[in-house]
């Protein structure tokens, strides 16, 4: 049923306007499927006469054809005026709207008729109440009451109030679902006329009523009883077996309610007024009694019957989809027991129309689980998803008609089959089968071609053809968004749309596989080898087993399976030319191993080949082509097969031989070096590299010897590398004996020598050869270690020894020059040194086991002492060979020591002194350098003194002091000449200045020594400025002096004490001048100021006034401020 049926036109509009509703709120309501079955099972089934629709404020507006149960809400009520279908033509005339509130329904009755469209009230046909017959009846019956009325008026109130009194009872029952019998006029209470009984038989007019009621009585129960539960199967409808259940539920309740009204009073009065008159409807009521007593119990049975399959049934609708295929078998099971048990029910009618309910069921179900409409947009967002529910329902569905023909088949065999044909009961199944598989298939194409996305070819064309499968895929994704747009319920079998969209898709599907298909024949042919062939099908194995696909690439299969034996023979030849050349199988493999390796590899390669052809053998229609690809494959493996047969067995023999020669060789052998090793080294380890490969082979079948070794490998390979790692000790012990150390270890080695002739005499086939190994390993490892660590000990002592000559016990300080001492970091040094090495020796002749006493002790003793003196004087000579070098003007780089020039009182002098001073500091640092070889202590026991004395009385030593000494003497010549040099400045500090400034002023010159009397002459200007300008000469002169002077290469003397004292001397000289020029200056501007004459008068020293300043300025000298202001006065 569609929204816009025009049969719903007059219920919208009373539902709409009672309720007040929205008409879209309306629509939706309809448009829901579970309201649309209740609809057409109201509109086209004639044994429903009533609808009701309820909006309830907890669960929504609901529709049912039953009255609601137990609600307060309004309740509308749509009757039909007539048992029939409704249609569009007489939907207006035949319907009739009534509302009531809640559970009061009979209270009130309104009727509505439509005309012309419109709902209209009819208040002139309104009924009375209920209560108005129990209350007017009595009174109009009444004989008191009665003779106030005119004759026969009361009579036909009675009955126009008793017809009126069935008629709301007739509703009342309608709409309860019941089947009301009404009575007939003018029957009353057995107490208001038990004395009028004889009078109510033999009147005729109540005879006649009675006989009318039971025409209407049996026309009513036979209306009833002919009603069936497949009728809504029969107009072609879908009902659930709800609907069934619900049937029989009404039916047996309706049943019990007519036997009821049968078995009542007034029922039993009819009976005995019809009985009595002899009426000829005796025997009908008789008949009515029958059929509803049959029909109770038919009703009771079924209902019982039904029960347990109901049950189920609304266990099933509560389970979980996934869970349904599991209950489809338990399901039948309880229809096959309705089917043996039930008396009235085990018609086949009956359970064909049971049964497609069932299937209804489940195709609503399974409706529900896909979700209708959202099933075709699965196309685009989880296809697989939805794929694998679609699969879930059909094979859900499958199971359900599998187990039916199972049922069927056990009730043949007991006799009691099913012989109604089963197409009947899956009419409407398979037709949802058939659209499930049609969007199944739909589901998988998609799947399959949405992987064009992944293709990915290779080779020249490879990118172009690429392109062409991106394209293909583009279409498809435009082919399935259109029809993943639809706007309806693809699960519908009776809405036709799908299959139009799916025949659609299907023409688009076609052409694309006519586009890959080429794509596919090109991608083959640019094939060279069987994997590329293989990997292409593999890669389009998803459409390749479409029939279009398939058809158009079989050609090209045949070529593939010859590029297929074409490999296998290539494979054959391969063998034959190079099983002869054994440097092809390896070079680093035994012979033996390494050619069953490549044939193993050969096998392989065949069987590549071959699984490459299995990739698309199901392709392939000849079979004729596939028992020869088989053929071919099976007989290059028993080629290598043979092969390796043939070099397993002479591999045997030779290891077999070589393994008995080992067992018969001694363990250990002299060497050509003259030294112990493992005999048969190089033979024993081939043995052992080709077992371990013999291990790998699970064919190979050994001979005694070969399986004697093979099964203590592991023995001999530890009792192999035992040996060669105690030869390897013993022998680094032997080979790498020290001159000292070997009077120290020599019993040692003699024990050893005794306990190694014992493994002489034992072969590789002894008994009990790996206990003794181990035993003789332990003594060996044991001396060995104890040897090397005392070795690493010697070293470590020779190491400390070497690094002492890398000491500088001299050494530069910041800016270069010598330290005055000896490092005390060097002293802690060697101090410390000294007694780790006191330490290791001790550490020694523990590990040598030597006692303090034994002479080879004492010469071990002796020998280390040598190499500390050695070492020590090492030290000592570099150190005074620095000192020497740096001393030497032709081969030092910087000054070495300093010393600094002074002025004093007495004269120039050095600070320290170049002799005593420079003498008792080399003194003291050659003294420091021959401290240090007194502080380690002393190893030997036998020799006294400590390092120093000894190396005090060293040639070489005392010649490098000697050289050291010499080159202070002429250092210490060239520095007087430098101090004699700079006496020429020697006046400026040995005159008087104020008895040559008094000289001066008398003579204008200083006189010389032959002078003794001289001229008068007092200085001029041009004389102060000559001495002025002759001490800024000496000033120029003395400033450009250098500061430090380097004196045979390794003496810097500094004069930067000199200059500045010199240049403060000269300094105060100059004052000595312009300070008098000073005081002439200022007595000049006194006596200006005070006498008012001009400048030149007023001089009182005979200088002009601004010549004086102008001298001074020149001079660099100021004018006191005082001086300056007069000036300006």
């Amino acid at each position: 049923m569609e929204a816009g049926d025009e049969r719903l036109d007059p219920v919208c509009r009373f539902t709409v306007n009672s309720l007040r509703l929205d008409e879209e709120r309306w629509r939706e309501f309809v448009s829901q499927e579970e309201n649309q079955v209740i609809f057409n099972t109201f509109f086209n089934a004639q044994d429903y006469c009533h609808l009701f629709v309820c909006q309830d404020p907890d669960s929504g507006l609901s529709v049912t054809l039953d009255f609601p149960q137990s609600t307060q809400a309004k309740v509308l009520c749509v009757s039909k005026a007539s048992r029939e279908a409704v249609t569009k033509e007489n939907s207006r005339k035949i319907l009739i709207f009534q509302e009531a509130q809640g559970d009061d329904v009979l209270s009130y009755v309104i009727r509505v008729t439509e005309q012309d469209g419109q709902a209209v009230t009819d208040t002139s046909k309104l009924k009375v109440c209920l209560g108005s017959p129990q209350v007017t009846c009595p009174l109009l019956s009444n004989p008191v009451s009665g003779s106030r009325w005119v004759a026969g008026v009361a009579d036909k109130a009675l009955r126009v109030m008793e017809r009126q009194k069935n008629e709301a009872l007739v509703m009342k029952a309608q709409i309860e679902g019941h089947t009301f019998l009404p009575l007939p006029d003018g029957l009353h209470d057995d107490g208001h006329h038990d004395n009028a009984e004889g009078s109510k038989v033999s009147d005729l007019k109540l005879l006649q009523a009675c006989d009318w009621t039971i025409i209407e009585w049996a026309e009513l129960v036979s209306e009833f009883l002919q009603q069936d539960s497949s009728q809504l199967v029969v107009d072609g409808l879908k009902p659930l077996p709800s609907e069934e259940f619900l049937f029989w539920k009404s039916r047996l309740k309706n049943l019990l309610f007519i036997q009821q009204q049968l078995m009542s009073s007034r029922a039993q009065q009819v009976a005995s007024i019809v009985q009595k008159a002899e009426s000829v409807y005796w025997s009908t009521l008789r008949d009515i009694y029958r059929d509803v007593q049959e029909g109770v119990k038919e009703a009771e049975d079924v209902s019982l019957n039904l029960t347990p399959l109901q049950e189920k049934l609304e266990e099933v609708e509560q389970m979980e989809y996934q869970q349904l295929r599991d209950n489809m078998v338990s399901v039948l099971e309880e229809v096959h027991l309705v089917w043996i048990r039930s008396q009235f029910y085990c018609k086949p009618c009956r359970m064909v129309v049971l049964l497609q309910e069932i299937c209804n069921l489940f195709i609503h179900l399974s409706r529900k689980f896909l979700r209708g409409e959202e099933v075709m947009r699965g196309l685009v967002s989880d296809p697989g998803l939805v794929l694998d529910d679609v699969r879930l329902v059909i094979w859900t569905l499958q199971t359900f008609k599998e187990a039916y023909s199972q049922i069927r088949t056990r009730l043949e065999v007991q006799n009691q089959s099913w012989d109604f044909p089963s197409h009947l009961l899956f009419f409407h199944l398979d037709n949802f089968l058939q659209r499930l598989q049609g969007i199944q298939e739909a589901f998988s194409v998609s799947l399959q071609l949405y992987q064009l996305d992944q293709v990915l070819l290779a080779g020249v064309s490879g990118s172009m053809w690429t392109d062409v499968v991106q394209d293909l895929y583009q279409d498809f994704l435009r082919h399935v968004t259109a029809l993943s747009d639809c706007h309806y319920d693809p699960t519908d079998p009776d809405d036709q749309s799908f299959e139009l969209h799916l025949d659609q898709f299907q023409v688009q599907v076609s052409d694309l596989d006519r586009r890959m298909v080429s794509v596919l024949c090109r991608a083959l042919e640019n094939c060279s080898v069987s994997s590329s062939a293989a990997k292409l099908v593999s890669m389009f194995r998803f459409v390749l087993d479409r029939p279009l696909i398939q058809d158009q690439v079989r050609p090209y299969l045949s070529q593939l399976v010859e590029m297929v034996l074409k490999e296998l023979d290539e494979t054959e030849l391969l063998f034959y030319s190079q099983r002869e050349r054994s440097e092809t199988f390896s070079r680093f493999t035994p012979a033996a191993a390494a050619g069953l390796c490549w044939t193993q590899q050969l096998r392989l390669r065949a069987e590549d080949s071959l699984r490459n052809y299995m990739t698309f053998q199901h392709l392939c229609v000849d079979s004729a082509e596939s028992h020869l690809v088989l053929q071919r494959f099976q007989q290059i493996v028993d080629l290598l097969q043979d092969f390796r047969d043939r070099v397993r067995s002479d591999w045997s023999s030779q290891l077999n031989s070589d393994c008995g020669f080992i067992l018969e060789q001694p363990l250990l052998q002299v060497n050509q070096q003259g030294m112990l090793g493992v005999n048969s080294s190089h033979k024993l380890e081939a043995v052992l590299r080709q077992l371990r490969y013999v291990g790998r082979e699970r064919h190979m079948q050994l001979r005694p010897h070969a399986a004697q070794v093979f099964t203590c490998r592991d023995d001999i390979t530890q009792t192999y590398l035992g040996l060669s790692h105690l030869m390897s000790c013993y022998n680094q012990v032997e080979s790498e004996v020290l001159r000292m150390e070997l009077p120290l270890i020599q019993g040692q080695l003699q024990d050893l020598n005794q306990t190694l002739s014992e493994l002489q005499r034992n072969t590789w086939g002894s008994e009990a050869v790996q206990p003794l190994v181990e035993q003789q390993t332990h003594k060996v490892l044991k001396f060995h270690s104890s040897v090397i660590e005392a070795r690493v000990n010697m070293e470590a002592m020779t190491h400390i020894i070497q690094g002492w000559a890398e000491l500088h016990l001299l050494q530069r300080s910041g800016d270069s020059l010598l330290e005055s001492r000896a490092t005390q970091s060097s002293y802690r040094r060697i101090r410390d040194e000294g007694q780790e090495l006191l330490r290791l020796t001790q550490v020694n002749r523990s590990l040598y086991g030597a006692t303090d006493s034994s002479e080879s002790w004492i010469r071990y003793l002796d020998h280390i002492d040598d190499k500390v003196q050695d070492g020590l004087f090492q030290l000592l000579f570099r150190s005074l060979h620095f000192l020497s070098d740096n001393m030497d003007p032709q081969s030092c780089s910087a000054a070495l020591l300093a010393v600094s020039l002074q002025l004093q009182e007495t004269g120039s002098m050095f600070e320290p002194s170049v002799g005593g001073g420079l003498s008792d500091l080399l003194t003291t640092i050659i003294t420091d350098v021959y401290t240090a070889a007194s502080l380690p202590p002393r190893i030997s026991v036998g020799r006294h003194g400590n390092y120093q004395v000894l190396l005090q009385q060293s040639p070489e030593l005392s010649a490098l002091e000697q050289e050291v000494m010499q080159h202070l003497l002429h250092v210490r010549e060239e520095a007087e000449h430098l101090r004699a040099g700079l006496d020429r400045y020697s006046h400026l500090w040995q005159s008087d200045r104020q008895g040559v400034m008094q000289e001066f002023l008398t003579y204008s010159r200083q006189l010389g020594p032959e002078e003794l009397e001289a001229d008068e002459t007092p200085p001029t200007l041009k004389d102060f400025q000559r001495e002025i300008e002759s001490l800024h000469i000496l000033n120029r002169e003395v400033t450009h002096l250098d500061e430090v002077i380097v004196l045979h290469g390794w003496l810097q003397v500094d004069l930067q004490p000199f200059r500045d004292s010199l240049l403060s001397i000269i300094h105060d000289w100059k004052n000595m001048y312009t300070d008098y020029l000073l005081d002439s200056v200022s007595d000049s501007l006194q006596q200006v100021t005070q006498r008012g004459g001009d400048e030149e008068s007023s001089s009182s020293s005979g200088f002009p006034l601004t010549e004086t300043i102008l001298l001074l300025e020149a001079a660099g000298v100021e004018l006191p401020e005082h001086l300056s202001a007069q000036l300006q006065c």
